[in-house]
């Protein structure tokens, strides 16, 4: 069975059904929000910053 990437172009939507009932609100995954090379683009009022994760697994929040 060939497993397959999913298409980095299609925004993965938050969810809160990740199977963890106990999770407090407000709370998300990181993989529910970065692309495949590990970034999110965030909009706020107007500026734009990039979140992405490191290779050492941590993110870094810059405008």
């Amino acid at each position: 069975m060939c497993a397959t990437s999913p298409d980095p172009s299609t925004p993965r939507a938050p969810t809160a059904a990740s199977g963890d009932a106990s999770r407090p609100p407000g709370i998300v995954e990181s993989s529910a929000l970065l692309d495949a090379q590990g970034q999110l683009i965030i909009e706020h009022r107007g500026k734009r910053y990039q979140l992405r994760e490191t290779r050492n697994g941590k993110l870094i929040l810059t405008s």
